[in-house]
């Protein structure tokens, strides 16, 4: 696999975004969420490419000294080869950068190689959102990291 470089997302970007989102998520982001959302200063919106393709992005919003991770995804073809562990690792040195000290997730129940991850980054399981998610209907498990 070639060199994987992550970089901040622009509006540019959103339409490939878009097309990972909707072939991962059963309730997908429109393109224009996602132009929203990279463009306001206090989010954080990071792509992963690949030869100048986007194979994963992710996002947080922040408030204060808090994060919260709204969007992660690979593209299939791209999974398990830590592309996802790259733009996390990226995500939170930004955010430290600009303060944040705690980060907040909520991932299905059933994702467990999300779960995984979270887990190896060092993430907690700090609680249930019952029927968070729809299409279909699951919980939410709450996940949260405090840098000290």
């Amino acid at each position: 696999m070639s060199k994987v470089n992550i970089r901040p997302m622009n509006v540019d970007d959103t339409l490939q975004v878009y097309n990972i989102e909707r072939t991962i998520f059963s309730l997908a982001w429109s393109q224009k969420s996602f132009m929203e959302a990279c463009q306001k200063p206090e989010n954080i919106y990071l792509v992963a490419l690949i030869d100048g393709q986007i194979v994963g992005y992710c996002g947080m919003w922040t408030v204060m000294e808090e994060g919260n991770i709204t969007n992660m995804a690979v593209a299939c073809p791209y999974r398990k080869n830590g592309i996802a562990f790259l733009l996390m690792k990226e995500m939170e040195r930004i955010a430290a950068q600009k303060g944040i000290t705690a980060f907040f997730l909520e991932v299905r129940e059933s994702n467990v190689n999300a779960i995984r991850l979270y887990e190896k980054m060092e993430y907690k399981n700090i609680g249930i959102r019952k029927s968070f998610y729809e299409k279909p209907v699951e919980n939410a498990i709450i996940m949260s990291k405090i840098m000290e």
